[in-house]
C-alpha cells in the first residue's frame, strides 16, 4: 500500500512566520531522491531551496506558486512507498506487454524504456484543471479515477496540478524564459505546448494586463511581502526604538589608493580582488578595538548592555529582491586578503540570491557602501541588534591642502550612525576619527 510523507513548511531562520512560495521544481508524478531541492521559497530574509528529505513520488503540492504558506503547514505529500504490493494477484500478472496491472494504470515496462506515442482523445475539461485544494492527505488510490484510453501522461490524480504535455528541449525553454507551462494551453497535437507557444508566453505583457494595473488610475499596486516586509519592519522598529546620531568626516584615502596599488603587484595579494570596501572593512575590525561600544548592543528587556567579544560584520547589499545584510563571521580575525575574499564570495552570493538565512544572522557592526552608486555620504539607519552603521561615499578627485599646498586628491567621506542610548558623542567621534585615520594613512595600523 502507499506511504504517505506530508512534508511541512520548515523554520529556514530564527522567528520565521511564513514564506512565499517562489517556484517548484517538481510536479505530481515525478520521482524524487533524497536531498533532491524541490521548491525555492523566499522568507523574510532571503531566498532559500529546500531539499526533499525522502525518496518517492510526489502525490501532491500544497500551495501553488506565489502562495504565502505558514510555517509548519504541508506543501507537498510524497509516497515513499509508490511501488507497495497491490491487494491481488491477478493484478500483478504481467500483461503482454511486459507490463504490470496496478491500480492506477500500468507500471514500468521491464527491459529498455521506450517513449510511447501519445494517442489523440478529448480529456474532460476537469482532469486538465489546475486544483489546489488544500487537503491534509491525498485520496486513497482506489479513489483516483482513470480516464479509459487516455495517455498516461494525461491522468491527472484527483486534488493535484495536472502535467502539462511538452518535450524536453521546450521544458527547457520554458524553464530559461520563466514561463510555467501549466498556465498554457498547447497548440499542437493531443495538446502538446510548443516552442512557439513558449515563445508567445514570455513577450512582456501590455501595461494595461500587467498584474496589479489599474488602466484608469495608471498605477499599479504590489503586495509588500518577503525581504521588502521584513527591511520595512526592521527599519521602523530601529529608527523608533534607538535614537539616532549621524557623525560625518571627508577623508584624503589617496595614501590607502596608493597602498592598493603596491599590493596589487604583491605575489601574496595577485588575483585577489581589493576594493575600497575591503580596507573599510579592515579599519572597522581595528577601530572596534578602541571603540567596543559601537559593536555592542542595548538589551533594553533585560536592562543590559552585551558587549561582544568578536566582529560578525555586516555588508549591505542591494539584490533585485531587496535590501539584505549578510555578515562576515570574526571579521576581527582575519586578515586584509582573506576579508577581500569573503566580501567577494558574499557580494557574489548575495547578486545570485543565493545568501541564506543564517548568513544574515547576529551581525554587530554594519556597512553599507553607498559609494558604488556614485553617492557621497548619507543617514544611514542601523539595523536591529546592532548599534551602529558606517556609510561609505563615493571618492572623487578634489582639491586639498597638503603641506600647504593645494593638490587635486582621492576624497571620500564617511557618515556614521549611532545608538545614542550607550554610544556618546566622544566614543562615536572616536570610532569615526580612527576609521578615517586608517584610510588616510594605513600605517596607523601598527599602533594599534
Amino acid at each position: 500500500m502507499p506511504d504517505y510523507k506530508v512534508f511541512p513548511l520548515p523554520d529556514t531562520a530564527e522567528g520565521l512566520v511564513d514564506a512565499e512560495i517562489l517556484a517548484w521544481h517538481v510536479a505530481p508524478g515525478d520521482e524524487v531522491k533524497v536531498n533532491q531541492i524541490i521548491v525555492e521559497i523566499e522568507t523574510a530574509k532571503a531566498a532559500v531551496e529546500l531539499p526533499c528529505p525522502w525518496a518517492g513520488v510526489v502525490t501532491e503540492l500544497h500551495a501553488a506558486t506565489g502562495d504565502t504558506v505558514e510555517v509548519g503547514s504541508p506543501i507537498l505529500t510524497i509516497d515513499v512507498d509508490p511501488q507497495g504490493a497491490a491487494p491481488t494477484a491477478a493484478v500483478e500478472e504481467p500483461s503482454e506487454n511486459g507490463r504490470t496491472a496496478t491500480l492506477v494504470g500500468y507500471g514500468p515496462k521491464s527491459g529498455a524504456a521506450k517513449r510511447r506515442p501519445r494517442k489523440d482523445s478529448t480529456v474532460p475539461a476537469a482532469t486538465l484543471q489546475n486544483a489546489f485544494a488544500r487537503t491534509p492527505a491525498p485520496p486513497p488510490v482506489e479513489e483516483v479515477p482513470v480516464v479509459p484510453d487516455t495517455p498516461a501522461e494525461l491522468v491527472e490524480p484527483a486534488g493535484s496540478y495536472y502535467v502539462p504535455l511538452a518535450k524536453p528541449p521546450v521544458r527547457k525553454l520554458a524553464r530559461d524564459l520563466g514561463v510555467d507551462l501549466r498556465s498554457l494551453s498547447g497548440s499542437g497535437s493531443s495538446g502538446v505546448i510548443t516552442r512557439e507557444d513558449v515563445e508567445r508566453a514570455a513577450q512582456p505583457a501590455p501595461v494595461s494586463i500587467v498584474e496589479g494595473y489599474d488602466p484608469a488610475t495608471r498605477e499599479r499596486r504590489v503586495p509588500i511581502k518577503g525581504v521588502r516586509r521584513a527591511t520595512a519592519a526592521a527599519m521602523v522598529q530601529s529608527a523608533f526604538t534607538a535614537p539616532h546620531v549621524t557623525e560625518f568626516l571627508t577623508v584624503d584615502v589617496t595614501p590607502m589608493l596608493e597602498l592598493r596599488a603596491r599590493l596589487r603587484e604583491h605575489p601574496r595579494f595577485r588575483g585577489v580582488k581589493l576594493t575600497p570596501l575591503t580596507f573599510a572593512a579592515k579599519a572597522v575590525c581595528l577601530a572596534v578595538q578602541r571603540t567596543p561600544d559601537v559593536n555592542a548592543v542595548f538589551d533594553a528587556a533585560a536592562g543590559e548592555i552585551i558587549y561582544k567579544d568578536y566582529v560578525h560584520l555586516g555588508i549591505a547589499a542591494a539584490t533585485p529582491r531587496g535590501l539584505v545584510v549578510p555578515k562576515i563571521r570574526d571579521a576581527d580575525r582575519m586578515s586584509l586578503g582573506e576579508l577581500a575574499a569573503a566580501l567577494e564570495t558574499l557580494t557574489e552570493t548575495a547578486r545570485e540570491g543565493k545568501t541564506t538565512p543564517a548568513d544574515m544572522l547576529h551581525g554587530t557592526f554594519t556597512i553599507t557602501n553607498v559609494g558604488v552608486f556614485g553617492v557621497d555620504t548619507g543617514t544611514p539607519i542601523i539595523n536591529p541588534g546592532e548599534s551602529a552603521i558606517l556609510a561609505l561615499g563615493a571618492i572623487r578627485d578634489m582639491p586639498w591642502v597638503v603641506d600647504g599646498q593645494l593638490a587635486v586628491r582621492k576624497v571620500c567621506q564617511l557618515s556614521l550612525s549611532f545608538d545614542h542610548r550607550l554610544v556618546d558623542g566622544q566614543q562615536g567621534s572616536q570610532f569615526l576619527a580612527d576609521v578615517g585615520a586608517l584610510l588616510a594613512d594605513p600605517a596607523v595600523a601598527i599602533t594599534y
